[in-house]
């Protein structure tokens, strides 16, 4: 009778450049096995984790991705685990070569376009959802939004408009103890005009206290409003109280609910999806696995005419040489290095530093350094060319890669994509990232398959099996082909949930007075 044989098999490692000198964990590796084509782990490597391949001496880079993501700080062998206890910061010229890798990037023509199921509306913009949004100038005048949001949601009004997707309360922590202007007003300014003009509110109320700095009447003398059956105002103080303003504020929008209700979805090319690029709780898989995934859906929607937009500058501090090269011309490139050099004093003058980026979270997701971190937050903007940089909230025209200025924390840095125009979103996340957004649909992409399959209620695609064998490619598509159905309805697993009315969150800068 002959016996069977067990064969073990190595621990899986991805060395994901021949100039790499570690290899990332895709399993497990513990201390002593052997891995990488044959090398013992000096310890135990996690999941995610990086361990060395040769040897590197004090003060040699550590490369992955073939890039630098920080230098040895002390001698470390084949096997060692790389982490923050050997590897960390040091200073490197970046090579700008500003639209050196400018290229035709291929745009079909409109009949071979993809199409979704959207609103058209009356501006030319093309809406994925049909909210009526409640803004507020201050958070003075935050409750009473939620007061007058709560009464509609939950009075079964909407039952009668079923093309409307809800009432929406924006409300935020500033408005007021602020200077009437500079950035911080900028800002905001831009913010609230941005939200009341994305094209998935079908109708907006601006709701402020009276007495406020970020008054009312001056936005709409900024921005020429004229009140109308979509878009209307007021002001706690002037109509006479807490009790008044609801009541006021429910009878304004029952007047939008009819207009609001009147839109069907019609055909719309994909041309006019606006997709905001966020990754949050970030892992070692994340450069691996989803970022580049969601780049590759984002070629697509490139090619088919529409518009990605990468945001959170700190989160790609280490890697802005890669966009530079693909600017499509210096004056692009140089635009995007102001903002990285605004962000080193800024943060300096704050008391922190841009190279002190990853989370706890991060590092035991396996992310060293911002340097690695960036690299592979990076590669969600794909690789086609970077058209246009914008300031936070500032409303995105051009077609094709582009970039906005914001902070690296999730909920602010979409709140500005949003407020730029964005109309659907991708999220990537390793940790597992509890986001979701409203008015814009937020898909979740994560990093691995077992954080997939513990918060599956979360989560919209798994792209922990390119691991197992889907290429990139594959997973792109399959991430294009979702935001298609989701941007003509199909609701996202945070719309599920019920998330979105506490995310939007205005990036608030400077003195608090």
């Amino acid at each position: 009778m002959s016996q069977m044989t067990t064969v073990k098999t190595e621990p899986r490692a991805i060395r994901l450049s021949p100039r790499d000198n570690v290899v990332v964990a895709v399993d497990e590796i513990p201390q002593g096995s052997l891995a990488a084509g044959g090398i013992a782990a000096n310890a135990r490597i996690a999941r995610g984790h990086k361990m060395a391949v040769s040897s590197i001496e004090i003060g040699q880079p550590v490369l992955k991705f073939g890039q630098i993501i920080g230098f040895a700080t002390e001698t470390i062998a084949p096997g060692d685990w790389i982490h923050e206890h050997n590897t960390g910061m040091g200073a490197f010229d970046r090579d700008y070569q500003f639209a050196a890798g400018a290229k035709n990037d291929e745009v079909l023509p409109v009949e071979a376009r993809a199409t979704f199921q959207g609103y058209r509306r009356a501006n030319g913009k093309s809406g994925t959802r049909n909210y009526i949004g409640i803004l507020t100038s201050v958070n003075c005048s935050a409750s009473v939004a939620r007061f007058m949001a709560e009464a509609v949601n939950k009075s079964g009004m909407l039952d009668d408009y079923p093309n409307i997707d809800g009432v929406i309360p924006f409300v935020h922590g500033t408005g007021c103890g602020m200077a009437s202007k500079g950035e911080g007003f900028d800002i905001l300014k831009r913010t609230q005009w941005g939200y009341a003009t994305n094209p998935n509110l079908a109708a907006v109320l601006l709701v402020g206290l009276g007495c406020e700095v970020f008054q009312i009447s001056r936005m709409k003398e900024l921005y020429n409003i004229v009140e109308s059956d979509t878009f209307r105002t007021m002001t706690i103080q002037d109509t006479g109280g807490t009790r008044k303003t609801i009541e006021a504020g429910i009878a304004a929008i029952k007047d939008m609910l009819p207009k609001a209700n009147d839109v069907r979805r019609e055909t719309i090319l994909a041309s006019e999806l606006i997709l905001a690029l966020q990754c949050g709780g970030s892992d070692g898989y994340s450069g691996i696995t989803a970022n580049p995934a969601l780049g590759a859906a984002v070629d697509l929607i490139v090619r088919h005419g529409g518009t990605g937009i990468l945001s959170e500058t700190p989160e790609i501090y280490g890697a802005e040489h890669l966009l530079t090269r693909r600017a499509v011309n210096r004056d692009v490139g140089e635009k995007l290095i102001s903002r990285i050099k605004w962000w080193e004093e800024y943060s300096a003058r704050n008391g922190g530093e841009m190279n002190n980026n990853p989370s706890p979270g991060n590092k035991a997701g396996g992310l060293t350094t911002i340097l690695e971190k960036s690299l592979g937050a990076a590669a969600k903007g794909g690789t086609t060319n970077l058209t246009a940089v914008y300031e936070y909230a500032e409303q995105v025209t051009a077609k094709g890669f582009v970039f906005m200025d914001t902070p690296g924390y999730d909920p602010v840095s979409a709140t500005g994509q949003v407020a730029g125009g964005a109309n659907i979103l991708c999220f990537t996340t390793g940790r597992g990232s509890a986001y979701g957004c409203k008015p814009t649909p937020s898909i979740k992409l994560a990093t691995n398959t077992p954080m997939y399959e513990r918060m599956v209620e979360d989560m919209d695609i798994n792209c922990g099996d390119i691991l197992d064998g889907v290429t990139v490619q594959e997973k792109g598509q399959e991430i294009f082909e979702l935001i298609l159905r989701v941007a003509s309805g199909e609701q996202s697993k945070s719309e599920q949930l019920g998330y979105g009315d506490n995310e939007f969150v205005p990036w608030q800068i400077g003195a608090t007075m």
